[in-house]
C-alpha cells in the first residue's frame, strides 16, 4: 500500500536548469536489465517535494533514487557512493530507521547517470503529517541529533563547502538571495537579521556528526512521533549547530524549546542553528517560488517562525 504523502500525483517539474528526466518507462527499463531479480515487483513514482532526485518505489520494500541536475558521470558515481558510505555509517546508530542502500545502477535507456536503489521505510513525511506542536516529536527529534553527534568523526573535518562551516562564507549567496526576494519578503529587516547572524561567534574547534538536511521532507512521522529520517547521504562533520535548523523548520515554540533544554544548548550554538535555518529558508523561498511551491513554503514558514523569535 502507498503510504499517505509520499505516493500519488508524481508530476515532475523543472527546477534547475537542465534537469534530467525519467519516467516510469526508464525505470522499467533500467530496474529489469540490470536488477532481473526485481523484475515481478511493481514500480511506482513517489511524489516527493525533495529538488535533488527522482524517486521511484519498487514493490513494497526498495525505493530507487534519479539524480535531476546533469552532471559528470564520474562525478555521480563518487558522490553516490559517499551517500552509501554516510547510509551505512548511520545504520543502527539511533533507535529511529534509516534507509539501508541496497544497489547501485547503472546509466541506460537514454538516463545519463548511475542511480541508487535503498530500502524503502514506511510513515507520512512531516511536510504532510505536521508535527509543530507536538512536545514527544521535539522530544524524538532531539534524541536523533543527540545520537548523530555520539557517532564518531574518525579525524574528519567539515567538507569545506555547503551549510555547517563559516557563517559568513555565505555572504555572496544571501546577497543573490536578498535581490531574488525582493517581491516576496521584507529584505531590510531579513538583511539586519543575516548581519547579526554573520557576527556571531565561529563554531567551535570541534565538529560533530550531523545529518545536515533536517527539514520536513526527509523526517517521516507515524501517530505524531518520529518515525525514521531520510535522504541520510550528507551525514558528516560540521557545526553542532547544524542539525538545530529541525527546531525551526519542524516545530512551534513549545516543542522548539523543549528540543533545545533536551540538547542543552547554549545560546550562542541556537543563534547558530536558527541562523542555518534562516540560510536554507532564504533560499527555498525564492529559487522555488514556482517550481517546488511546498519547498518554498517551507522556507516562509520558517523565516516567519526566525521572525518571531528575534527583535531585529
Amino acid at each position: 500500500m502507498a503510504e499517505s504523502g509520499r505516493t500519488g500525483d508524481a508530476r515532475v517539474v523543472t527546477m534547475h536548469p537542465g534537469q534530467l528526466k525519467v519516467g516510469l518507462d526508464t525505470v522499467r527499463q533500467l530496474v529489469d536489465e540490470q536488477f532481473p531479480q526485481w523484475r515481478s515487483l511493481p514500480i511506482e513514482q513517489v511524489a516527493v517535494a525533495g529538488t535533488v532526485n527522482a524517486l521511484f518505489r519498487i514493490g513494497e520494500h526498495l525505493a530507487a533514487r534519479f539524480p535531476l541536475a546533469p552532471a559528470d558521470l564520474e562525478t555521480t558515481r563518487r558522490q553516490l557512493e559517499s551517500e552509501v558510505r554516510a547510509a551505512r555509517e548511520l545504520l543502527g546508530r539511533t533507535r529511529f530507521p534509516t534507509p539501508e542502500p541496497v544497489a547501485v545502477g547503472e546509466p541506460g535507456a537514454g538516463y545519463p547517470l548511475p542511480w541508487s536503489v535503498q530500502t524503502w521505510l514506511p510513515g507520512t513525511t512531516a511536510s504532510h503529517a505536521d508535527p509543530v506542536d507536538s512536545v514527544a516529536f521535539g522530544h524524538d527529534l532531539a534524541e536523533f541529533i543527540r545520537g548523530v553527534r555520539a557517532i564518531d568523526t574518525d579525524g574528519r573535518t567539515f567538507s569545506g563547502s555547503g551549510r555547517g562551516g563559516n557563517l559568513r562564507d555565505h555572504n555572496e549567496w544571501m546577497e543573490i538571495c536578498f535581490r531574488n526576494s525582493k517581491h516576496l519578503l521584507d529584505v531590510p529587516r531579513l538583511r539586519r537579521l543575516w548581519r547579526a547572524f554573520r557576527d556571531l561567534p565561529p563554531s567551535p574547534s570541534v565538529e560533530v556528526m550531523t545529518h545536515g538536511d533536517l527539514i520536513p521532507g526527509n523526517v517521516l512521522v507515524c501517530n505524531g512521533r518520529l518515525a525514521g529520517v531520510i535522504d541520510v547521504g550528507g551525514l558528516g562533520p560540521a557545526d553542532p549547530a547544524l542539525d538545530l535548523v529541525g527546531a525551526w523548520h519542524l516545530l512551534q515554540e513549545a516543542p522548539r524549546q523543549s528540543l533545545r533544554d533536551e540538547l542543552g544548548s547554549g545560546h550562542i550554538e541556537w543563534e547558530r542553528g536558527k541562523a542555518w535555518a534562516f540560510e536554507q529558508s532564504m533560499g527555498a523561498v525564492w529559487y522555488y517560488v514556482h517550481s517546488n511551491p511546498p519547498m518554498s513554503q517551507m522556507g516562509m514558514r520558517t523565516l516567519t517562525r526566525i521572525l518571531a523569535d528575534t527583535s531585529v
